[in-house]
């Protein structure tokens, strides 16, 4: 049976990339290669189509096209046959590889190759399954070796700072709606862990919010005016660094003191889940589990 062909307007209207577009990496980059007809037109086919697809989303993530294109000659085999990468198909040695080959890359201080790696899963998952897949694991374990002293800070900071780039950008393309529920989401006054944060923030977008993120070390007064003045449906506070019990209780009385009345609030991170009881006794909800996450976003 012959292989299905679309016409340059067909292929541009399948994948979403301009005709003129099209014809510019074509040009410039010799992607995609589509075959001619006697007559001389272009003809894609599906795997065509596909690469287009990949090659608009890594771009839109803000990749540049020459750096998209040299990527994806390192993307599963899913894609060289043909047929986009779906959750499904990505097996779960494939995301330990992903997960080991940072870790790896992070011990030897190749941030570039941290980098291309996080740009392969990204292609290849969609955003939120990259996160709680990928780039949440890896940043607890490097957390977790750093505090064991198996990693530097220096190695903490080269993998963290990639991770929190790409952050930015799923978030940049995020969907937000206007009219949606509104929550603003904030870390504890002197906590500079922000992807946990930044993660909550990606999540509650692809479930229909609007997030007003204001990331690390947000002092509680301040956070307090903002909540009162933008009036959301829920905060959210994100308390990763445990300084002991005491100190975490102190710190959420007097964040909570700060906020209006009423406003729904909840909490994430090592330190709330450490001190789930302090948090429940003050009235704050702690999101951990999925059931949590479930309650949290229904």
């Amino acid at each position: 049976m012959a292989e299905r062909t679309y016409r340059i307007h067909v292929a541009a209207e399948l994948s979403g990339v301009r005709e003129e577009l099209l014809r510019a990496w074509e040009r410039r980059y010799g992607v995609p290669s589509p075959e001619r007809t006697p007559s001389g037109y272009r003809v894609y086919t599906d795997r065509d189509v596909a690469l287009l697809k990949r090659l608009k989303q890594l771009t839109e993530e803000g990749v540049s096209i020459s750096d998209a294109v040299k990527l994806l000659s390192q993307l599963p085999s899913a894609l060289a046959e043909g047929t986009e990468p779906r959750v499904g198909e990505v097996s779960a040695s494939s995301l330990e590889w992903w997960r080991a080959a940072m870790l790896d890359a992070t011990e030897r201080h190749e941030q570039a190759r941290v980098s291309s790696i996080l740009d392969e899963v990204l292609a290849a998952l969609p955003p939120l399954k990259a996160f709680d897949e990928v780039l949440a694991p890896v940043q607890r374990e490097v957390g977790e070796r750093w505090l064991q002293g198996r990693l530097t800070v220096v190695q903490e900071h080269l993998v963290s700072q990639v991770v929190r780039a790409r952050m930015v950008s799923l978030l940049h393309v995020a969907p937000e709606n206007e009219r949606a529920r509104h929550a603003v989401l904030a870390c504890f006054p002197e906590e500079h862990h922000e992807i946990g944060l930044m993660g909550a923030a990606l999540r509650m977008r692809h479930a229909g919010y609007r997030v007003t993120l204001l990331g690390q070390r947000v002092p509680g007064a301040a956070l307090g005016m903002l909540v009162a003045e933008l009036k959301p449906g829920l905060v959210g506070l994100s308390a990763v660094v445990d300084s002991g019990a005491a100190a975490f209780e102190e710190t959420l009385a007097h964040v909570l003191q700060a906020l209006p009345r009423g406003v729904a609030v909840w909490i994430g991170g090592a330190a709330a889940q450490a001190h789930r009881q302090v948090c429940e006794r003050l009235g704050v909800r702690v999101a951990e589990s999925e059931d949590d996450w479930r309650m949290l976003l229904e």
